[in-house]
């Protein structure tokens, strides 16, 4: 019979669901058999959940960064007066927008005018980045125009500013209501320099999701803005706006080529690259450190089968005896571990999918029941957890939790096939 059968039958199934499913006094590990397979779904769904996470906050902020501001921002090199006072106003601005925008792959380009004020209203004050915008390039920011919260027209924003939301939550202010902007580099008067002092209408409200940027930003028509900052011999910057992000070095030469001789330019790979490779690095880590638990799970699984395989000792006796090869007997065994680990990984993706998928309805039912907030915009910069699933991760952690499984169960399997079935008899 052994000679003729192949690996892995209906038999030796058979007989491993038999010794699974047995009560203890019969010699069966049911009671470890479900700590080892709760330990490994619990590991397994924790580890998909951090991978999504963790991956979530870099796409999430990878959309941010993208959505709210430039791809690539171009400066022109300081260059020096009479008197040696430096001067990085881009004078021909019109000149460089057009130039830059008929490069290929360029979606769009706008000169920018930026400055640091402070802004006021209703007896509260802070400090804000002013972001001086044509409105007709307003449209090609995408998290302007289409944020998470929003408040007012945007078509009304050339006859008052846009703030953040967190700017009109500080300041207790909402659309129609007046702000005041005060900039210290003001007018030049025989007593000294005067700050600058101008009311403004609040005509449009947005939320894009990052608290550093909604507590910040205030846009402000370009016109009035070079008024207010006064530019109004040029621009700051020019913002440009690109069809494929990830490929913005190869622009680089083009735009160099296109502003010379005092064009210079930054990317957001440059601002925020760095950033992003360490999320990048801490979530391989995290995974790492977590497939550890994975592991000491899975241990579990070898104390079971090591109990199992001495408690059955007569069984496998009598199995050699009837004509079972050594390799039979270790298929048995080893079916039996696999299928804790198989069952414990498939209850673990589920489970971890649906943690990482209802993430959000967790959380509020959490916050709800314990009355604190879990998620603090000020430290996280995110007004939410974000959670992204990918193919590819939920395959990495199955993957490892069933190669763990598997190799941890070889030992004791191959212990069993060794046990000689002269010995096992002896004193039955």
């Amino acid at each position: 019979m052994s000679a003729s059968t192949p690996p892995f039958s209906a038999f030796e199934w058979l007989i491993a669901w038999r010794y699974l499913r047995a009560r203890r006094r019969e010699g069966g590990i049911s009671v470890i058999a479900w700590y080892a397979l709760i330990g490994v779904m619990l590991g397994v769904a924790t580890l998909i959940v951090v991978q999504a996470v963790m991956y979530g906050f870099r796409e999430e902020f990878t959309e941010k960064i993208l959505g709210a501001n430039a791809h690539v921002t171009v400066y022109a090199a300081p260059s020096f007066d009479a008197e040696g006072n430096p001067d990085r106003l881009i004078a021909d601005y019109d000149g460089w927008t057009a130039r830059i925008g008929a490069i290929p792959g360029v979606t769009s380009a706008a000169p920018m005018i930026r400055g640091q004020v402070m802004i006021s209203a209703h007896g509260r004050a802070l400090g804000v980045e002013v972001m001086g915008i044509r409105p007709a390039d307003l449209g090609e920011v995408p998290l302007l125009v289409h944020p998470e919260v929003q408040q007012g027209n945007l078509g009304d924003f050339g006859e008052g500013v846009a703030i953040g939301s967190g700017v009109a939550r500080e300041l207790g202010v909402t659309v129609g209501d007046v702000v005041t902007l005060i900039s210290p580099d003001g007018m030049d008067t025989p007593f000294g320099t005067q700050p600058r002092i101008n009311d403004y209408t609040v005509e449009y409200i947005f939320g894009m999701g990052r608290y550093d940027i909604d507590r910040t930003r205030v846009y402000m028509p370009f016109a009035e803005a070079q008024g207010y900052f006064n530019r109004e011999a040029g621009a700051d910057e020019i913002d440009v706006m690109v069809a494929n992000p990830d490929r913005v070095e190869d622009l680089r030469a083009p735009l160099l080529a296109a502003t010379a001789p005092r064009g210079e330019i930054w990317t957001w790979q440059q601002a925020s690259g760095a950033f992003l490779s360490a999320l990048d690095v801490e979530r391989r880590v995290m995974f790492i450190i977590l497939s550890l638990v994975v592991l000491i799970a899975a241990m579990n699984i070898i104390s079971g089968l090591v109990m199992l395989v001495k408690n059955k000792g007569r069984d496998i006796g009598i199995l050699r005896t009837m004509g079972l090869t050594r390799g039979a007997i270790m298929r048995v065994f080893f079916i039996c571990g696999s299928m804790i680990g198989v069952v414990g990984t498939v209850l673990g993706v589920i489970v971890g999918c649906l943690f990482a998928f209802y993430i959000q309805e967790i959380q509020s039912v959490v916050e709800w029941v314990t009355g604190g907030s879990l998620w603090n915009p000020e430290i996280r910069y995110l007004t939410h957890i974000p959670a992204r699933l990918r193919l590819v991760d939920v395959a990495a952690v199955a993957g490892t939790a069933l190669i763990l499984s598997f190799v941890i169960t070889l030992m004791p399997a191959r212990n069993a096939a060794r046990l000689n079935p002269v010995e096992a008899l002896r004193y039955e």
